[in-house]
């Protein structure tokens, strides 16, 4: 599933692609997509200027020019491609945005979702999320003071989008390791120089897979060479089995709230 740093490279990339384009023309190929009826769907977002692509957690929000928000939550097993008709993926394409001769093809999501919203109606489903963990005002103090709050495992912790907005399965496996705590630790166990530990290493991980575009390796557009190169530096994520590249230890992996948490039994503690 798509996390902050997917996200965000979407977002970098689209920005560059689309924003300031307009819309020519959309499909609508499976409606449970979407959350409005697909004619009107397709009138409010038809001929309309895409001014912005922003994101928040694991969505990410495109601006149009009449004040309407298209809300993009991929969910498991969602993805883009951005390009013309003969370059597209053989895959199932749910919604279709026409820019001209190229497209926004919106696939794989039977989980996901393209809602149509206004401002105040994307804020409110939005409101729940805790705050953006690159962000300036997600300062040190800010950290501890929250997850003082918390109790239970830290994993459970990490992927709570009400904590922090946007971390997931791969991440949060990437954080802990980075930090050198176990995901299986509960948090009243903690102390604080790992709680330190634990912040820097959100920022530091989370930055890192923004630079090289995410886990994920489906390219967007066509000679994408940045989408997905986070994927071979992962440290545990997905990785069960290997040996780790710090200490040669087997990784292990455990399920901890029907999630795959991957560690490394000797430097995690």
């Amino acid at each position: 599933m798509p996390e902050i740093p997917e996200m965000e490279n979407y977002k970098i990339l689209l920005n560059q692609k689309i924003a300031g384009q307009t819309i020519t023309e959309v499909q609508i190929n499976r409606e449970k997509s979407i959350n409005l009826n697909p004619d009107l769907f397709i009138k409010t977002c038809h001929h309309q200027k895409i001014i912005s692509i922003n994101r928040r957690g694991k969505h990410l929000l495109f601006r149009l020019q009449n004040g309407q928000i298209l809300l993009l939550h991929l969910m498991l097993g969602g993805w883009m491609f951005y390009g013309t008709e003969a370059d597209k993926p053989n895959r199932t394409v749910q919604v279709r945005l026409s820019i001209g001769e190229h497209h926004l093809f919106f696939i794989g999501l039977r989980l996901g979702y393209l809602h149509l919203y206004n401002q105040i109606e994307a804020e409110q489903h939005l409101a729940h999320l805790g705050p953006e963990p690159l962000s300036t005002d997600f300062s040190l103090n800010n950290f501890l003071k929250r997850i003082g709050q918390k109790h239970g495992r830290l994993k459970t912790t990490m992927i709570d989008q009400e904590f922090i907005a946007g971390i997931g399965n791969c991440y949060s496996a990437e954080i802990c390791y980075e930090a050198g705590i176990i995901p299986t630790k509960d948090i009243d166990d903690i102390g604080g120089s790992e709680r330190e530990k634990l912040y820097h290493s959100i920022r530091t991980i989370l930055q890192k897979g923004i630079q090289h575009g995410g886990y994920m390796d489906n390219p967007l557009f066509k000679d994408d060479k940045l989408t997905g190169g986070f994927n071979d530096m992962c440290q545990v994520y997905d990785r069960e089995g290997e040996k780790c590249n710090r200490c040669g230890s087997i990784i292990k992996m455990e399920t901890i709230s029907s999630r795959k948490t991957f560690y490394c039994p000797n430097c995690q503690k």
